[in-house]
């Protein structure tokens, strides 16, 4: 199973659940404080997931690795390639 579809299957089981919950076609009649947390409940899934988004963008960002070998090597085709490109007439 795919990352997306395991995403899918999980909003589709919380979105049910929720619907279920805040509709009540079952008769289930929750308490008041309960239906008043259950109405926004998309909303703070969402923030939260936003915010979920942020921190994790940003630990990966502030935890980058630097490649000194790939970076080495890279400098050294470009060199190389200046060098051949010289040979051929081209001015930089």
């Amino acid at each position: 199973m795919t990352k997306l579809a395991q995403w899918l299957s999980g909003l589709a089981l919380l979105g049910t659940a929720w619907a279920t919950l805040a509709w009540d076609p079952l008769g289930l009649r929750l308490p008041l404080p309960c239906q008043q947390v259950l109405w926004p409940f998309p909303i703070y899934l969402l923030v939260a997931f936003g915010c979920y988004s942020l921190a994790t963008i940003g630990y990966r960002v502030a935890t980058f690795n630097d490649c000194e070998a790939a970076a080495k090597e890279l400098q050294e085709q470009i060199r190389e390639a200046r060098a051949d490109l010289s040979q051929q007439g081209m001015k930089f």
